[in-house]
């Protein structure tokens, strides 16, 4: 299959992934099963598109986050502050996992069956979280009021994405609202903690692999990089908009769907 179209395809996959509860790795993983460049050049691909899918949560949350201007009072940019603060503790966790124990995860985990089994096993924790989960139970409504020691619990709970097919959005959104958070707060913390995430496992994997590239390579990743941004610019925005006033019931239930499907697929055709 022609490289730009294949770029395409892994973008859109990307962009429609990433900030749903469903694991963008693992679906990458299993697309690369029909669909794939050369290594290390396709490792690299899928962790740097990601970061253009992060990139639409800068733009569409920029009032947000940008905590410079004349036209933000003290107390507002002390919040901006605060909140990136939080956002710093709760990476620390998994840059240090990262470093540890990256190589390792990308030589035993990155395989269809160990996806498969993480995204059923994770599907049937949404749906028991979402059991749980009770209006009145919620204690935190914004961001804002998320706390420190919060923060780095939820940084703790990020690792468990680790394992492809988990999900990091599902494992910090799930972990955020076990911890008191509304579904919208904890949609929110989680793709902020995305950002610096996303940007430092990008630019070590340029650093490591970049230097490879020609110029047809720049301008593949470039494709799927740019379609991965502008799918998830469109998703983010429906995706706040639907959470808002629905339960993640449904992701838990495709989940296990999708791992029973693979499962049966590598089982009996593979």
């Amino acid at each position: 299959m022609n490289d730009f179209i294949t770029s395409a395809i892994l973008g859109v996959v990307e962009g429609v992934t990433e900030f749903l509860p469903i694991s963008s790795t693992g679906h990458l993983i299993l697309v690369n099963q029909w669909i794939n460049f050369r290594e290390p050049f396709g490792k690299m691909f899928d962790i740097v598109i990601q970061l253009g899918a992060i990139l639409a949560v800068v733009v569409v949350f920029w009032k947000r986050l940008w905590p410079f201007g004349n036209d933000k009072s003290a107390e507002t940019k002390g919040k901006m502050w605060n909140l990136w603060l939080k956002i710093i503790i709760a990476i620390l966790p998994a840059l240090v996992l990262g470093v540890l124990f990256k190589d390792f995860i990308e030589a035993r985990l990155f395989t269809p069956m160990v996806v498969a089994c993480a995204l059923a096993f994770w599907g049937l924790v949404i749906i028991l979280i979402e059991k749980l989960h009770k209006d009145d139970s919620v204690k935190i409504t914004s961001v804002d009021k998320i706390g420190y020691g919060y923060a780095l619990a939820i940084g703790l709970i990020q690792c468990l994405a680790m394992v492809p097919g988990t999900s990091r959005s599902a494992a910090t959104i799930m972990g955020a609202m076990l911890l008191g958070c509304s579904r919208v707060a904890a949609a929110e913390f989680s793709f902020f903690l995305a950002i610096p995430t996303m940007v430092a496992a990008s630019g070590y994997s340029l650093l490591k692999n970049g230097t490879s590239m020609n110029m047809h390579d720049i301008l593949v990743l470039a494709l799927g990089f740019a379609v991965a941004f502008a799918v998830a610019l469109v998703v983010i925005r429906y995706f706040m908009k639907f959470i808002s006033g629905h339960k993640f019931t449904g992701f838990g239930i495709y989940r296990i769907v999708l791992g029973a499907a693979i499962t049966a697929y590598f089982v009996f055709f593979s």
